[in-house]
């Protein structure tokens, strides 16, 4: 499909998306197709740009829906803080669900990541971050058992590793060093999400440091397009 009909397409597409209340199943990808003159795969391209403007979410083997218009969790990237903590800038309520704590022993990936010896046992949390009853992120921590337990994440825990380790004070915090990707949904992560396998999520790889140089937490945060905006402020070159 040349550019002028596939921008036709989007048009379209944009149209329909606008025409349609907050959480309104848009046709199946077989009748939409049909509908407006395309293929499948031409229609699944198309959709993609909404998805990651966070207009239309696909719900795993449920349909695709129009997202209403919500709040965005927006920062920037010269502090590390909490989604909590950003989200309650913006006086927008969220929870975690899925929380799953287990010791775990280090294999060759995390060895190198956390600097520990393999075999070492580290202490993984991975949970799910809603507002209201939609899935916005998924976080995987994982940190030394010496740094952190299963025991110290009691009943009060809020969803952030980071704040559990501010209000701690120890270790001393230092730095954190992220890796910023698009990526690709892997199975488990489109679970958790609700969304398709391999559907572009923003994904940060994070090293958070001791003031004596050790990774104190290794981190794998996915975020949903279009709940949240990052920007770093930059300064010019020879200024």
């Amino acid at each position: 499909m040349g550019q002028y009909p596939f921008r036709r397409l989007q048009a379209d597409l944009a149209r329909l998306i606008e025409s349609l209340p907050a959480e309104s199943r848009l046709p199946s990808e077989p009748d939409l197709a049909r509908q407006l003159g395309v293929s499948r795969a031409t229609l699944r391209e198309a959709m993609r740009a909404f998805e990651g403007q966070g207009l239309i979410r696909r719900r795993q083997g449920v349909g695709t829906f129009v997202v209403g218009k919500i709040p965005v969790i927006e920062s920037g990237l010269e502090v590390l803080e909490s989604i909590e903590t950003l989200a309650q800038r913006i006086g927008l309520p969220v929870h975690i669900g899925e929380l799953q704590v287990e010791q775990v022993l280090a294999d060759e990936t995390l060895a190198e990541a956390i600097g520990v010896p393999a075999g070492a046992s580290l202490t993984r949390v991975t949970r799910v971050f809603y507002t209201e009853n939609t899935p916005i992120a998924y976080l995987v921590d994982t940190l030394p058992t010496e740094v952190l337990s299963k025991a110290d994440l009691d009943s009060g825990f809020g969803g952030s590793v980071l704040d559990l380790l501010l209000r701690r004070g120890t270790p001393e915090l230092a730095q954190s060093r992220t890796e910023i990707r698009a990526t690709g949904a892997a199975s488990d992560v489109a679970r958790a999400l609700q969304v398709q396998r391999d559907d572009v999520l923003l994904q940060f790889v994070a090293y958070l440091y001791s003031t004596s140089g050790k990774v104190v937490d290794y981190s794998l945060s996915y975020f949903l397009p279009g709940y949240f905006r990052f920007h770093v402020v930059r300064k010019v070159g020879g200024i």
